[in-house]
């Protein structure tokens, strides 16, 4: 079943391209949207940060199911996240968690169960909101949504719109090679970033299909930036063309070993400053992308540090909190 087209766009929202309705994007969307895929060098001038959907909002609507995705376009989303894990029996499917009683009516790991038994679960299960009397209601436990396959993302999404994919299930061997036969078969790498905080996964899908368009290792971003943030260091930028994702603030623990045993400090790292982007874009184009941005203020930060995309739980709120500030994200 393909995505339902939007209907109302809001100012800053660039619109999709597509026969039949959808949503046109101008040339510093295109531009920006091309950027994902290294088809550009880097978004055109003025174009603000892509908007990514979080496994397809997770805050609007039941994640990973494809009316996530139609809902994710519809509130102003630009580019989609999914998060993808394989059954037993080798189909890539749209889920996240590790057990499946996190969001479904089933339970144990996906990975257990046959694609059969995984399409007769209720994706939408779990999905809470808070009625006007201030009681919790599941509106899908009536209504329930399936788990999709990676196919019916893939054919359901419109070609123009680029899918970040996130793999997540160890051991990574059955995931990858269920990934690559699907990608192979609809002929999708030009328009799938793969992404794993896995190094097995993205290393294994290198070396199978170098045309695959991968973020670098969370370890290595990770590093680069605390070596900036506490050593003041930039000793090993990536290399131009490189794909980044991480946390605009993550909360860390900092490790201090002594003989008598060590001392932990916690605190939110605000890790991403103007001297880290340039650490990172020292070599050349690199491009951002900032996870968990939910504010506008987060919002301009990620602007105005120069990053590429920001991934949001719920592009409706993210979208909403926008417009009421008369923030244009096309400029």
């Amino acid at each position: 079943m393909p995505v339902a087209p939007a209907t109302a766009t809001p100012p800053f929202v660039r619109r999709f391209t597509r026969p039949g309705g959808w949503r046109r994007l101008g040339a510093a969307g295109l531009a920006a949207v091309a950027c994902i895929f290294g088809t550009v060098a880097s978004p055109a001038a003025n174009a603000g940060p892509l908007i990514v959907a979080h496994r397809g909002g997770t805050g609007d609507t039941p994640e990973n199911t494809l009316q996530a995705f139609a809902n994710a376009l519809h509130n102003g989303a630009q580019a989609l996240w999914m998060t993808v894990q394989v059954t037993r029996d080798g189909v890539p499917v749209m889920y996240r968690p590790a057990d499946l009683s996190a969001l479904t009516d089933g339970h144990g790991k996906l990975a257990d169960l046959d694609y059969a038994q995984v399409r007769k679960l209720n994706a939408g299960y779990a999905f809470a909101r808070k009625a006007d009397d201030g009681h919790t209601v599941y509106p899908y436990r009536d209504h329930p949504l399936p788990i999709p396959t990676l196919r019916e993302a893939l054919a359901a999404v419109p070609e123009n719109v680029p899918i970040l994919l996130d793999m997540k299930q160890v051991p990574a061997a059955p995931l990858v090679e269920a990934v690559i036969q699907v990608l192979d078969d609809t002929h999708a790498w030009s328009r799938v970033r793969l992404y794993s905080t896995e190094a097995d996964a993205t290393d294994r899908l290198r070396a199978r299909r170098p045309q695959a368009q991968l973020f670098e290792s969370r370890d290595a971003t990770r590093n680069r930036l605390v070596a900036s943030a506490l050593a003041g260091q930039c000793a090993t930028p990536p290399a131009p063309g490189t794909w980044v994702g991480i946390e605009l603030h993550r909360q860390v623990e900092v490790v201090e070993r002594f003989t008598l045993g060590q001392g932990v400090s916690k605190v939110v790292a605000n890790w991403w400053t103007p001297a880290a982007v340039q650490c990172f874009k020292s070599r050349g184009d690199v491009h951002l992308v900032a996870f968990g941005v939910e504010t506008p203020q987060d919002f301009e930060s990620a602007s105005q540090l120069g990053f590429d995309a920001v991934m949001t739980d719920s592009p409706s709120r993210l979208r909403a909190a926008l417009t009421v500030q008369g923030h244009d994200a096309s400029k």
